[in-house]
């Protein structure tokens, strides 16, 4: 599933190829974005990217997310298999990245 939308003037992506993400997702996505804009007020757009890999018991969720800024992106990813709880993890070392950045 591809889904895109404008989420308080910032370009929200989401690609997870073979899954649905479901509105509790959606809703934890823009706290996300909330909780990034406190830390940098320039963020133009924010890409998230879901990826299962494996088969059977062996399968292993990846989540990426990349902050668009002026100058460099900044990305952090997380594997594990509570989606809220690896964007929460994402979205904690992506605002690291930001206050390094100041």
């Amino acid at each position: 599933m591809n889904y895109t939308e404008n989420y308080r003037g910032i370009k929200l992506d989401v690609q997870s190829p073979h899954m649905e993400v479901s509105e509790p997702v959606q809703l934890e996505l823009r706290s996300c974005i909330d909780k990034l804009t406190r830390f940098a007020d320039d963020i133009n757009e924010v890409a998230v990217y879901i990826n299962k890999e494996g088969h059977g018991a062996a399968i292993v969720t990846n989540l990426g997310m990349r902050v668009g800024i002026p100058g460099p992106d900044i990305y952090a990813d997380e594997d594990g298999d509570n989606w809220i709880g690896m964007l929460k993890s994402v979205t904690d070392k992506n605002i690291r990245q930001l206050q390094k950045l100041k």
